[in-house]
């Protein structure tokens, strides 16, 4: 049996675009070459999406996750049964899309913090299906306390302190604890990943990183982080700090909010970029699209950024640290 980190894939929501893209993106095969791909979801779901795609790729059903293989053009697929064949329709949210993408969320995870994957990969869910399901907790979501949403696109890597927070807001939350806690976090994974004492640049959140926010709550946290032994620099002006990750100077950047950070991600390379949850009890990667319920079917949609999603937790899981490109 191969040595390569096993990756759950879950095709997202039933009636969006997620079976089509993740189809595209292992009938390419690099997935396969760094990683044993298994779809926990649908086995007639993807036999769908690989139609719409139109793509040579072959699945094979399996009860154990132990057993996903590597080899190319065959992809395995542990169906719970959770889906009902009669309840695909494409473009809508449905609650039983909802029910049966939770479930399979909820599958993955548990294979993932028992250590029968290496990671878990999440095609795009359609909120109110989750809603109507009554399964948007299965989503892992981001905890400002625990748990940080970093997008990474090419050698531009962010991770983002406050996510969908109001500007407001941010302003008065920013503590010295919850600054230092995603410098920590961010140190922690990235090593445990494969990246040897990670460079971390940390943005301001003012103009020329210069206001209250950096004096009482970020550069207190970068001092503490520093006397730790941590490599870190900053507060660095935000107007600044991602072109210096561009140009390799740091492995990553800590981002005060939303925008900061989403900005200078989808003006560097919006295709092809993905998404992790840094800091969530497994590795867990997904991508910066929704459902598109309005191409559903069309075969049109893009899977680079699935594709992205698949590779870099592959990496990631391997020890190997972020993909160079």
């Amino acid at each position: 049996m191969s040595d390569k980190p096993i990756i759950a894939i879950t095709p997202g929501d039933p009636g969006g675009i997620g079976p089509e893209v993740v189809a595209k993106a292992l009938a390419t095969g690099q997935p396969h070459q760094t990683c044993r791909p298994l779809i926990v979801g649908s086995l007639e779901l993807m036999e769908q999406g690989i139609a719409i795609a139109r793509v040579d790729l072959k699945l094979r059903s399996v009860s154990d996750a132990k057993t996903a293989g590597d080899e190319p053009g065959y992809v395995d697929v542990l169906d719970s049964g959770a889906l009902d064949p009669a309840d695909i329709e494409l473009g809508i949210a449905k609650a039983e899309s909802g029910r049966a993408n939770g479930a399979w969320l909820e599958e993955a995870a548990e294979l993932a913090t028992s250590g029968d994957v290496a990671a878990s990969v999440m095609a795009p869910v359609n909120v109110k299906s989750l809603i109507k399901g009554k399964s948007v907790d299965k989503v892992v979501s981001t905890d400002e306390s625990s748990r940080f949403l970093t997008l990474i696109s090419g050698p531009l890597r962010v991770v983002h302190v406050f996510d969908h927070v109001l500007i407001e807001d941010v302003c008065k939350r920013m503590s010295t604890e919850l600054v230092l806690g995603a410098i920590r976090k961010t140190h922690e994974c990235l090593t445990a990943w494969g990246i040897h004492n990670p460079r971390i640049g940390v943005a301001g959140l003012n103009p020329h990183a210069h206001g209250p926010q950096e004096k009482m709550a970020i550069g207190p946290a970068i001092e503490i982080a520093q006397s730790e032994g941590l490599d870190i620099s900053g507060p660095i002006p935000p107007d600044t700090v991602f072109r210096h990750c561009i140009e390799d100077r740091f492995d990553v950047v800590v981002a005060m909010c939303h925008d900061q950070g989403h900005i200078a991600i989808k003006t560097w390379g919006f295709v092809g970029n993905c998404a992790l949850f840094l800091g969530a009890p497994y590795l867990f990667m997904s991508v910066g699209h929704g459902t598109a319920f309005d191409i559903a079917g069309k075969g049109v949609a893009s899977h680079e950024m699935i594709l992205a999603a698949i590779l870099q937790g592959a990496s990631l899981a391997s020890g190997g640290g972020f993909l160079k490109e």
